[in-house]
């Protein structure tokens, strides 16, 4: 269940990478409305997206690295800690989304979180997180 769960952290950053930095345009568009994307404002954020996607590189490199020298880290506990740090990861992806998901449902909130790309990555970071604690859990009682 661990490998597992590296494998999925990998794929899951990798997908943030390329969403975030390669593809840092469309993600712009995936929270700015239509209306506004010809303010300059659009081309901060499609850049600045890029730290984020680049954060998300480290990681996935941190995982992948990790899948093939498994042997740095032998026992159950440093397994689950690092888990617990990936999960961490993935909660700072999906807790800074709650107070926007919240002011969606009042009609409110900066971008869409509850609906479309955004509600797949809130879900998707919501799932990881718990999966990363779950096997933490698991590796340490």
């Amino acid at each position: 269940m661990f490998l597992l769960t590296m494998i999925l952290n990998v794929i899951w950053f990798s997908m943030a990478f390329y969403t975030f930095s390669i593809n840092h345009r469309r993600f712009a568009k995936v929270v700015v409305p239509r209306d506004q994307r010809d303010s300059p404002l659009f081309d901060i954020l499609a850049e600045s997206g890029r730290f984020l996607g680049g954060m998300n590189f480290a990681f996935a490199l941190c995982n992948l690295l990790l899948i093939f020298n498994l042997d740095l880290f032998p026992n159950d506990g440093q397994r689950a800690f690092l888990l617990f740090v990936f999960a961490i990861a993935h909660a700072s992806q999906f807790i800074f989304n709650v107070p926007v998901a919240i002011k969606n449902t009042q009609g409110d909130g900066v971008w869409q979180v509850l609906k479309g790309t955004m509600l797949f990555i809130f879900v998707t970071d919501f799932i990881m997180m718990s999966l990363n604690l779950a096997v933490a859990a698991m590796l340490i009682f």
